[in-house]
C-alpha cells in the first residue's frame, strides 16, 4: 500500500461514507481496490490497533468490500452451480465462506461470504476491486427469473473484532448469541442493520451491514459506548497483521486466477460433490493429479521479515515465493504464507532460505494459525 497524496489522486478513488470520521480522528490513508481507506490511526498506529484486536475490541471500516444481490426463483439453486462451497450446507440465517473460480482453469476469480437469506434470495460480499466481474460473471449466466443487482455503495461494513467485542454489541442491544457464521436483523439508533458473526482476524467478531447513509450513526454509537469497553479505531494495516497471523488468504496473493483452491489448500470451501460449479472440471483433475505448489505457513527463525515476492530456496535451487509475509506482534517475529513447489517434498519443521537485502536469512515450515483462534 502506498500513502494517498494529492487531492487529484483521491478523486479517482471511491470514499467510505465515514471518510470524515476517519480524517478527524487523524487516520493514514491508503489506496486499496479502488477506494482511499484507512491504513491507520494516530495515536499508537498498527501496533497498538493489532494489539487492541487481540486483547480487547477493534472496529474496521471495511465498507470498500462488494456488496452484490441475487433474488429471483431458484436464486440461491443458481448461486449454488456458479460458486465453489455448497449452500446446501447451511439454511437460511446462515453465511458461507465460498470461492468463484474460473470455469476454464480453476482459477480464484474471487473469494466471498454469501449471506443465505431464503432459497431465493442471496446476499454476497465480495472484495471491492473484484465485485464488478463476480457481478458480471453472475449475470452472464443469471436465467431471466434471476436478477443480480450490484449494491457496492449501498451499505457500509463494520467489523467489530476482539474478545470484548460480544460485550460491546451486547451494551447497545444487539445480538450477540447467534453461532458463528450467522446472521441476525437489528436495530440500532432506529437503523436497520444486518449483525453477522463473521470476521477476518481469528477473535470473537461482528461484522455489521449497514445501509450507508447511516454508516455515521452506528459508528458514533459504537464509540459513544465503546470507551468502556477500550474500544479503538483499526486500519487496514493491521488487519493485514491480524490475518497474517491466521493464515488467512488474501485475494491477489494467496489466491488468485493463477493461484487454485487446490493450490491454496482451500478445497474445504469446494463442494466437490456438487454436479456443477465454476471450474469443477479443471479443479477436480488438478486434485486427482495433485498440484504442482501449495500454499504453506513459515516462521522466521531470526529476526528476519520476509516480504510478498521474495523468493525461497534450499541451497541453490528455488523452491517457491512468499506470498504474504509480515511482522507478527504477537509472536514478536516474521510470519509468511508461502507457495512451495510440491516436488520439494518440504515438512512441517523443514527450514528454508529467502534472500534479504543480500543476506540469506532462514523460515521454517509451520503450519498456520500462527496464534490461538478464538473464532469459534
Amino acid at each position: 500500500m502506498t500513502d494517498v497524496t494529492s487531492d487529484a489522486a483521491a478523486t479517482r478513488l471511491r470514499r467510505s461514507p465515514l471518510h470524515e470520521r476517519h480524517t478527524a480522528a487523524g487516520a493514514k490513508f491508503a489506496p486499496f481496490g479502488g477506494w482511499e481507506m484507512p491504513l491507520e490511526y494516530a495515536g499508537g498506529g498498527v501496533l497498538k490497533e493489532h494489539a487492541a484486536v487481540r486483547t480487547a475490541v477493534g472496529v474496521f471500516d471495511v465498507s470498500h468490500l462488494g456488496k452484490a444481490r441475487v433474488t429471483g426463483p431458484g436464486a440461491a439453486e443458481f448461486v449454488n452451480s456458479c460458486l465453489s462451497n455448497d449452500l446446501r450446507r447451511i439454511g437460511p440465517g446462515r453465511a458461507q465462506y465460498t470461492l468463484c473460480c474460473d470455469d476454464a482453469t480453476g482459477g480464484v476469480v474471487d473469494d466471498i461470504i454469501a449471506y443465505l437469506y431464503a432459497d431465493d434470495h442471496v446476499f454476497l460480499i465480495p472484495n471491492a476491486a473484484n465485485t464488478a466481474e463476480v457481478v458480471r460473471r453472475l449475470r452472464a449466466a443469471a436465467p431471466e427469473r434471476i436478477t443480480v443487482t450490484d449494491e457496492h455503495e449501498a451499505y457500509a461494513v463494520l467489523a467489530v473484532q476482539g474478545p470484548r467485542s460480544g460485550d460491546l454489541l451486547a451494551a447497545l442491544d444487539l445480538p450477540t448469541e447467534h453461532g458463528y457464521m450467522s446472521f441476525d436483523a437489528a436495530n440500532l439508533a432506529a437503523v436497520e442493520l444486518t449483525v453477522c458473526r463473521t470476521g477476518y482476524t481469528g477473535e470473537l467478531g461482528y461484522e455489521l451491514v449497514v445501509p450507508a447513509e447511516h454508516a455515521v450513526t452506528v459508528w458514533d454509537a459504537l464509540f459513544a459506548a465503546g470507551e468502556a469497553f477500550e474500544l479503538r479505531a483499526c486500519g487496514l494495516a493491521a488487519r493485514d497483521t491480524l490475518r497474517t497471523e491466521m493464515g488467512y488468504p488474501l485475494h491477489g496473493q494467496d489466491l488468485s486466477l493463477d493461484i487454485t483452491p487446490v493450490q491454496a489448500r482451500s478445497g474445504w470451501a469446494v463442494g466437490w460433490d456438487k454436479p456443477a460449479f465454476w471450474g469443477r472440471d479443471a479443479l477436480l483433475a488438478e486434485k486427482a493429479a495433485g498440484p504442482r505448489r501449495t500454499l504453506r505457513g513459515l516462521v522466521a527463525v531470526d529476526r528476519a521479515i520476509p516480504r510478498p515476492g521474495m523468493t525461497l530456496h534450499v541451497g541453490d535451487k528455488q523452491v517457491g515465493t512468499v506470498t504474504s509475509g509480515t511482522f507478527s506482534p504477537t509472536r514478536k517475529q516474521g510470519i509468511a504464507l508461502a507457495l512451495l513447489d510440491t516436488d520439494a517434498s518440504l515438512a512441517e519443521g523443514d527450514e528454508v532460505q529467502v534472500n534479504i537485502r543480500g543476506r540469506q536469512a532462514p523460515l521454517r515450515l509451520q503450519k498456520p494459525p500462527f496464534v490461538t483462534p478464538s473464532t469459534h
